[in-house]
């Protein structure tokens, strides 16, 4: 078993609790762990065997651009539920969505959720 990771993609998005979030936008930071058995791909040294990264890549960025949420538990949901329909092997994956800068009264970094799911669930 091992571990792939993705680590601070960043997307502008229209997602939020508050309308003008969904108007005005925000960044987002998201970073996805996907476990997995590396064995075959390790062995063969051919992408067609392993869990492609890009394509997790492509699922995140499409999954941030389409629908607006209001909440990033939402977003998490929507991300897991793709990359398990789109992508063999997955044995567990987790995914951190931060929102920059949010608009909550004073001078915060970020909010965020961590979400994970394993295969089956």
């Amino acid at each position: 078993m091992g571990k792939i990771t993705i680590e601070s993609m960043e997307f502008y998005a229209f997602h939020g609790h508050y309308q003008e979030e969904q108007i005005v936008g925000n960044r987002f930071l998201v970073d996805l762990e996907m476990e997995c058995d590396l064995t075959t791909p390790a062995n063969s040294d051919n992408l067609n065997d392993a869990v492609n990264y890009q394509q997790a890549y492509q699922i995140i960025k499409n999954e941030m651009r389409r629908t607006k949420s209001k909440l990033l538990e939402n977003i998490g949901k929507r991300i897991l539920d793709a990359l398990f329909q789109e992508l063999k092997g997955i044995e567990k994956a987790t995914i951190r969505i931060r929102k920059l800068y949010p608009p909550m009264g004073g001078p915060i970094k970020s909010v965020g959720v961590t979400m994970s799911r394993e295969m089956g669930e």
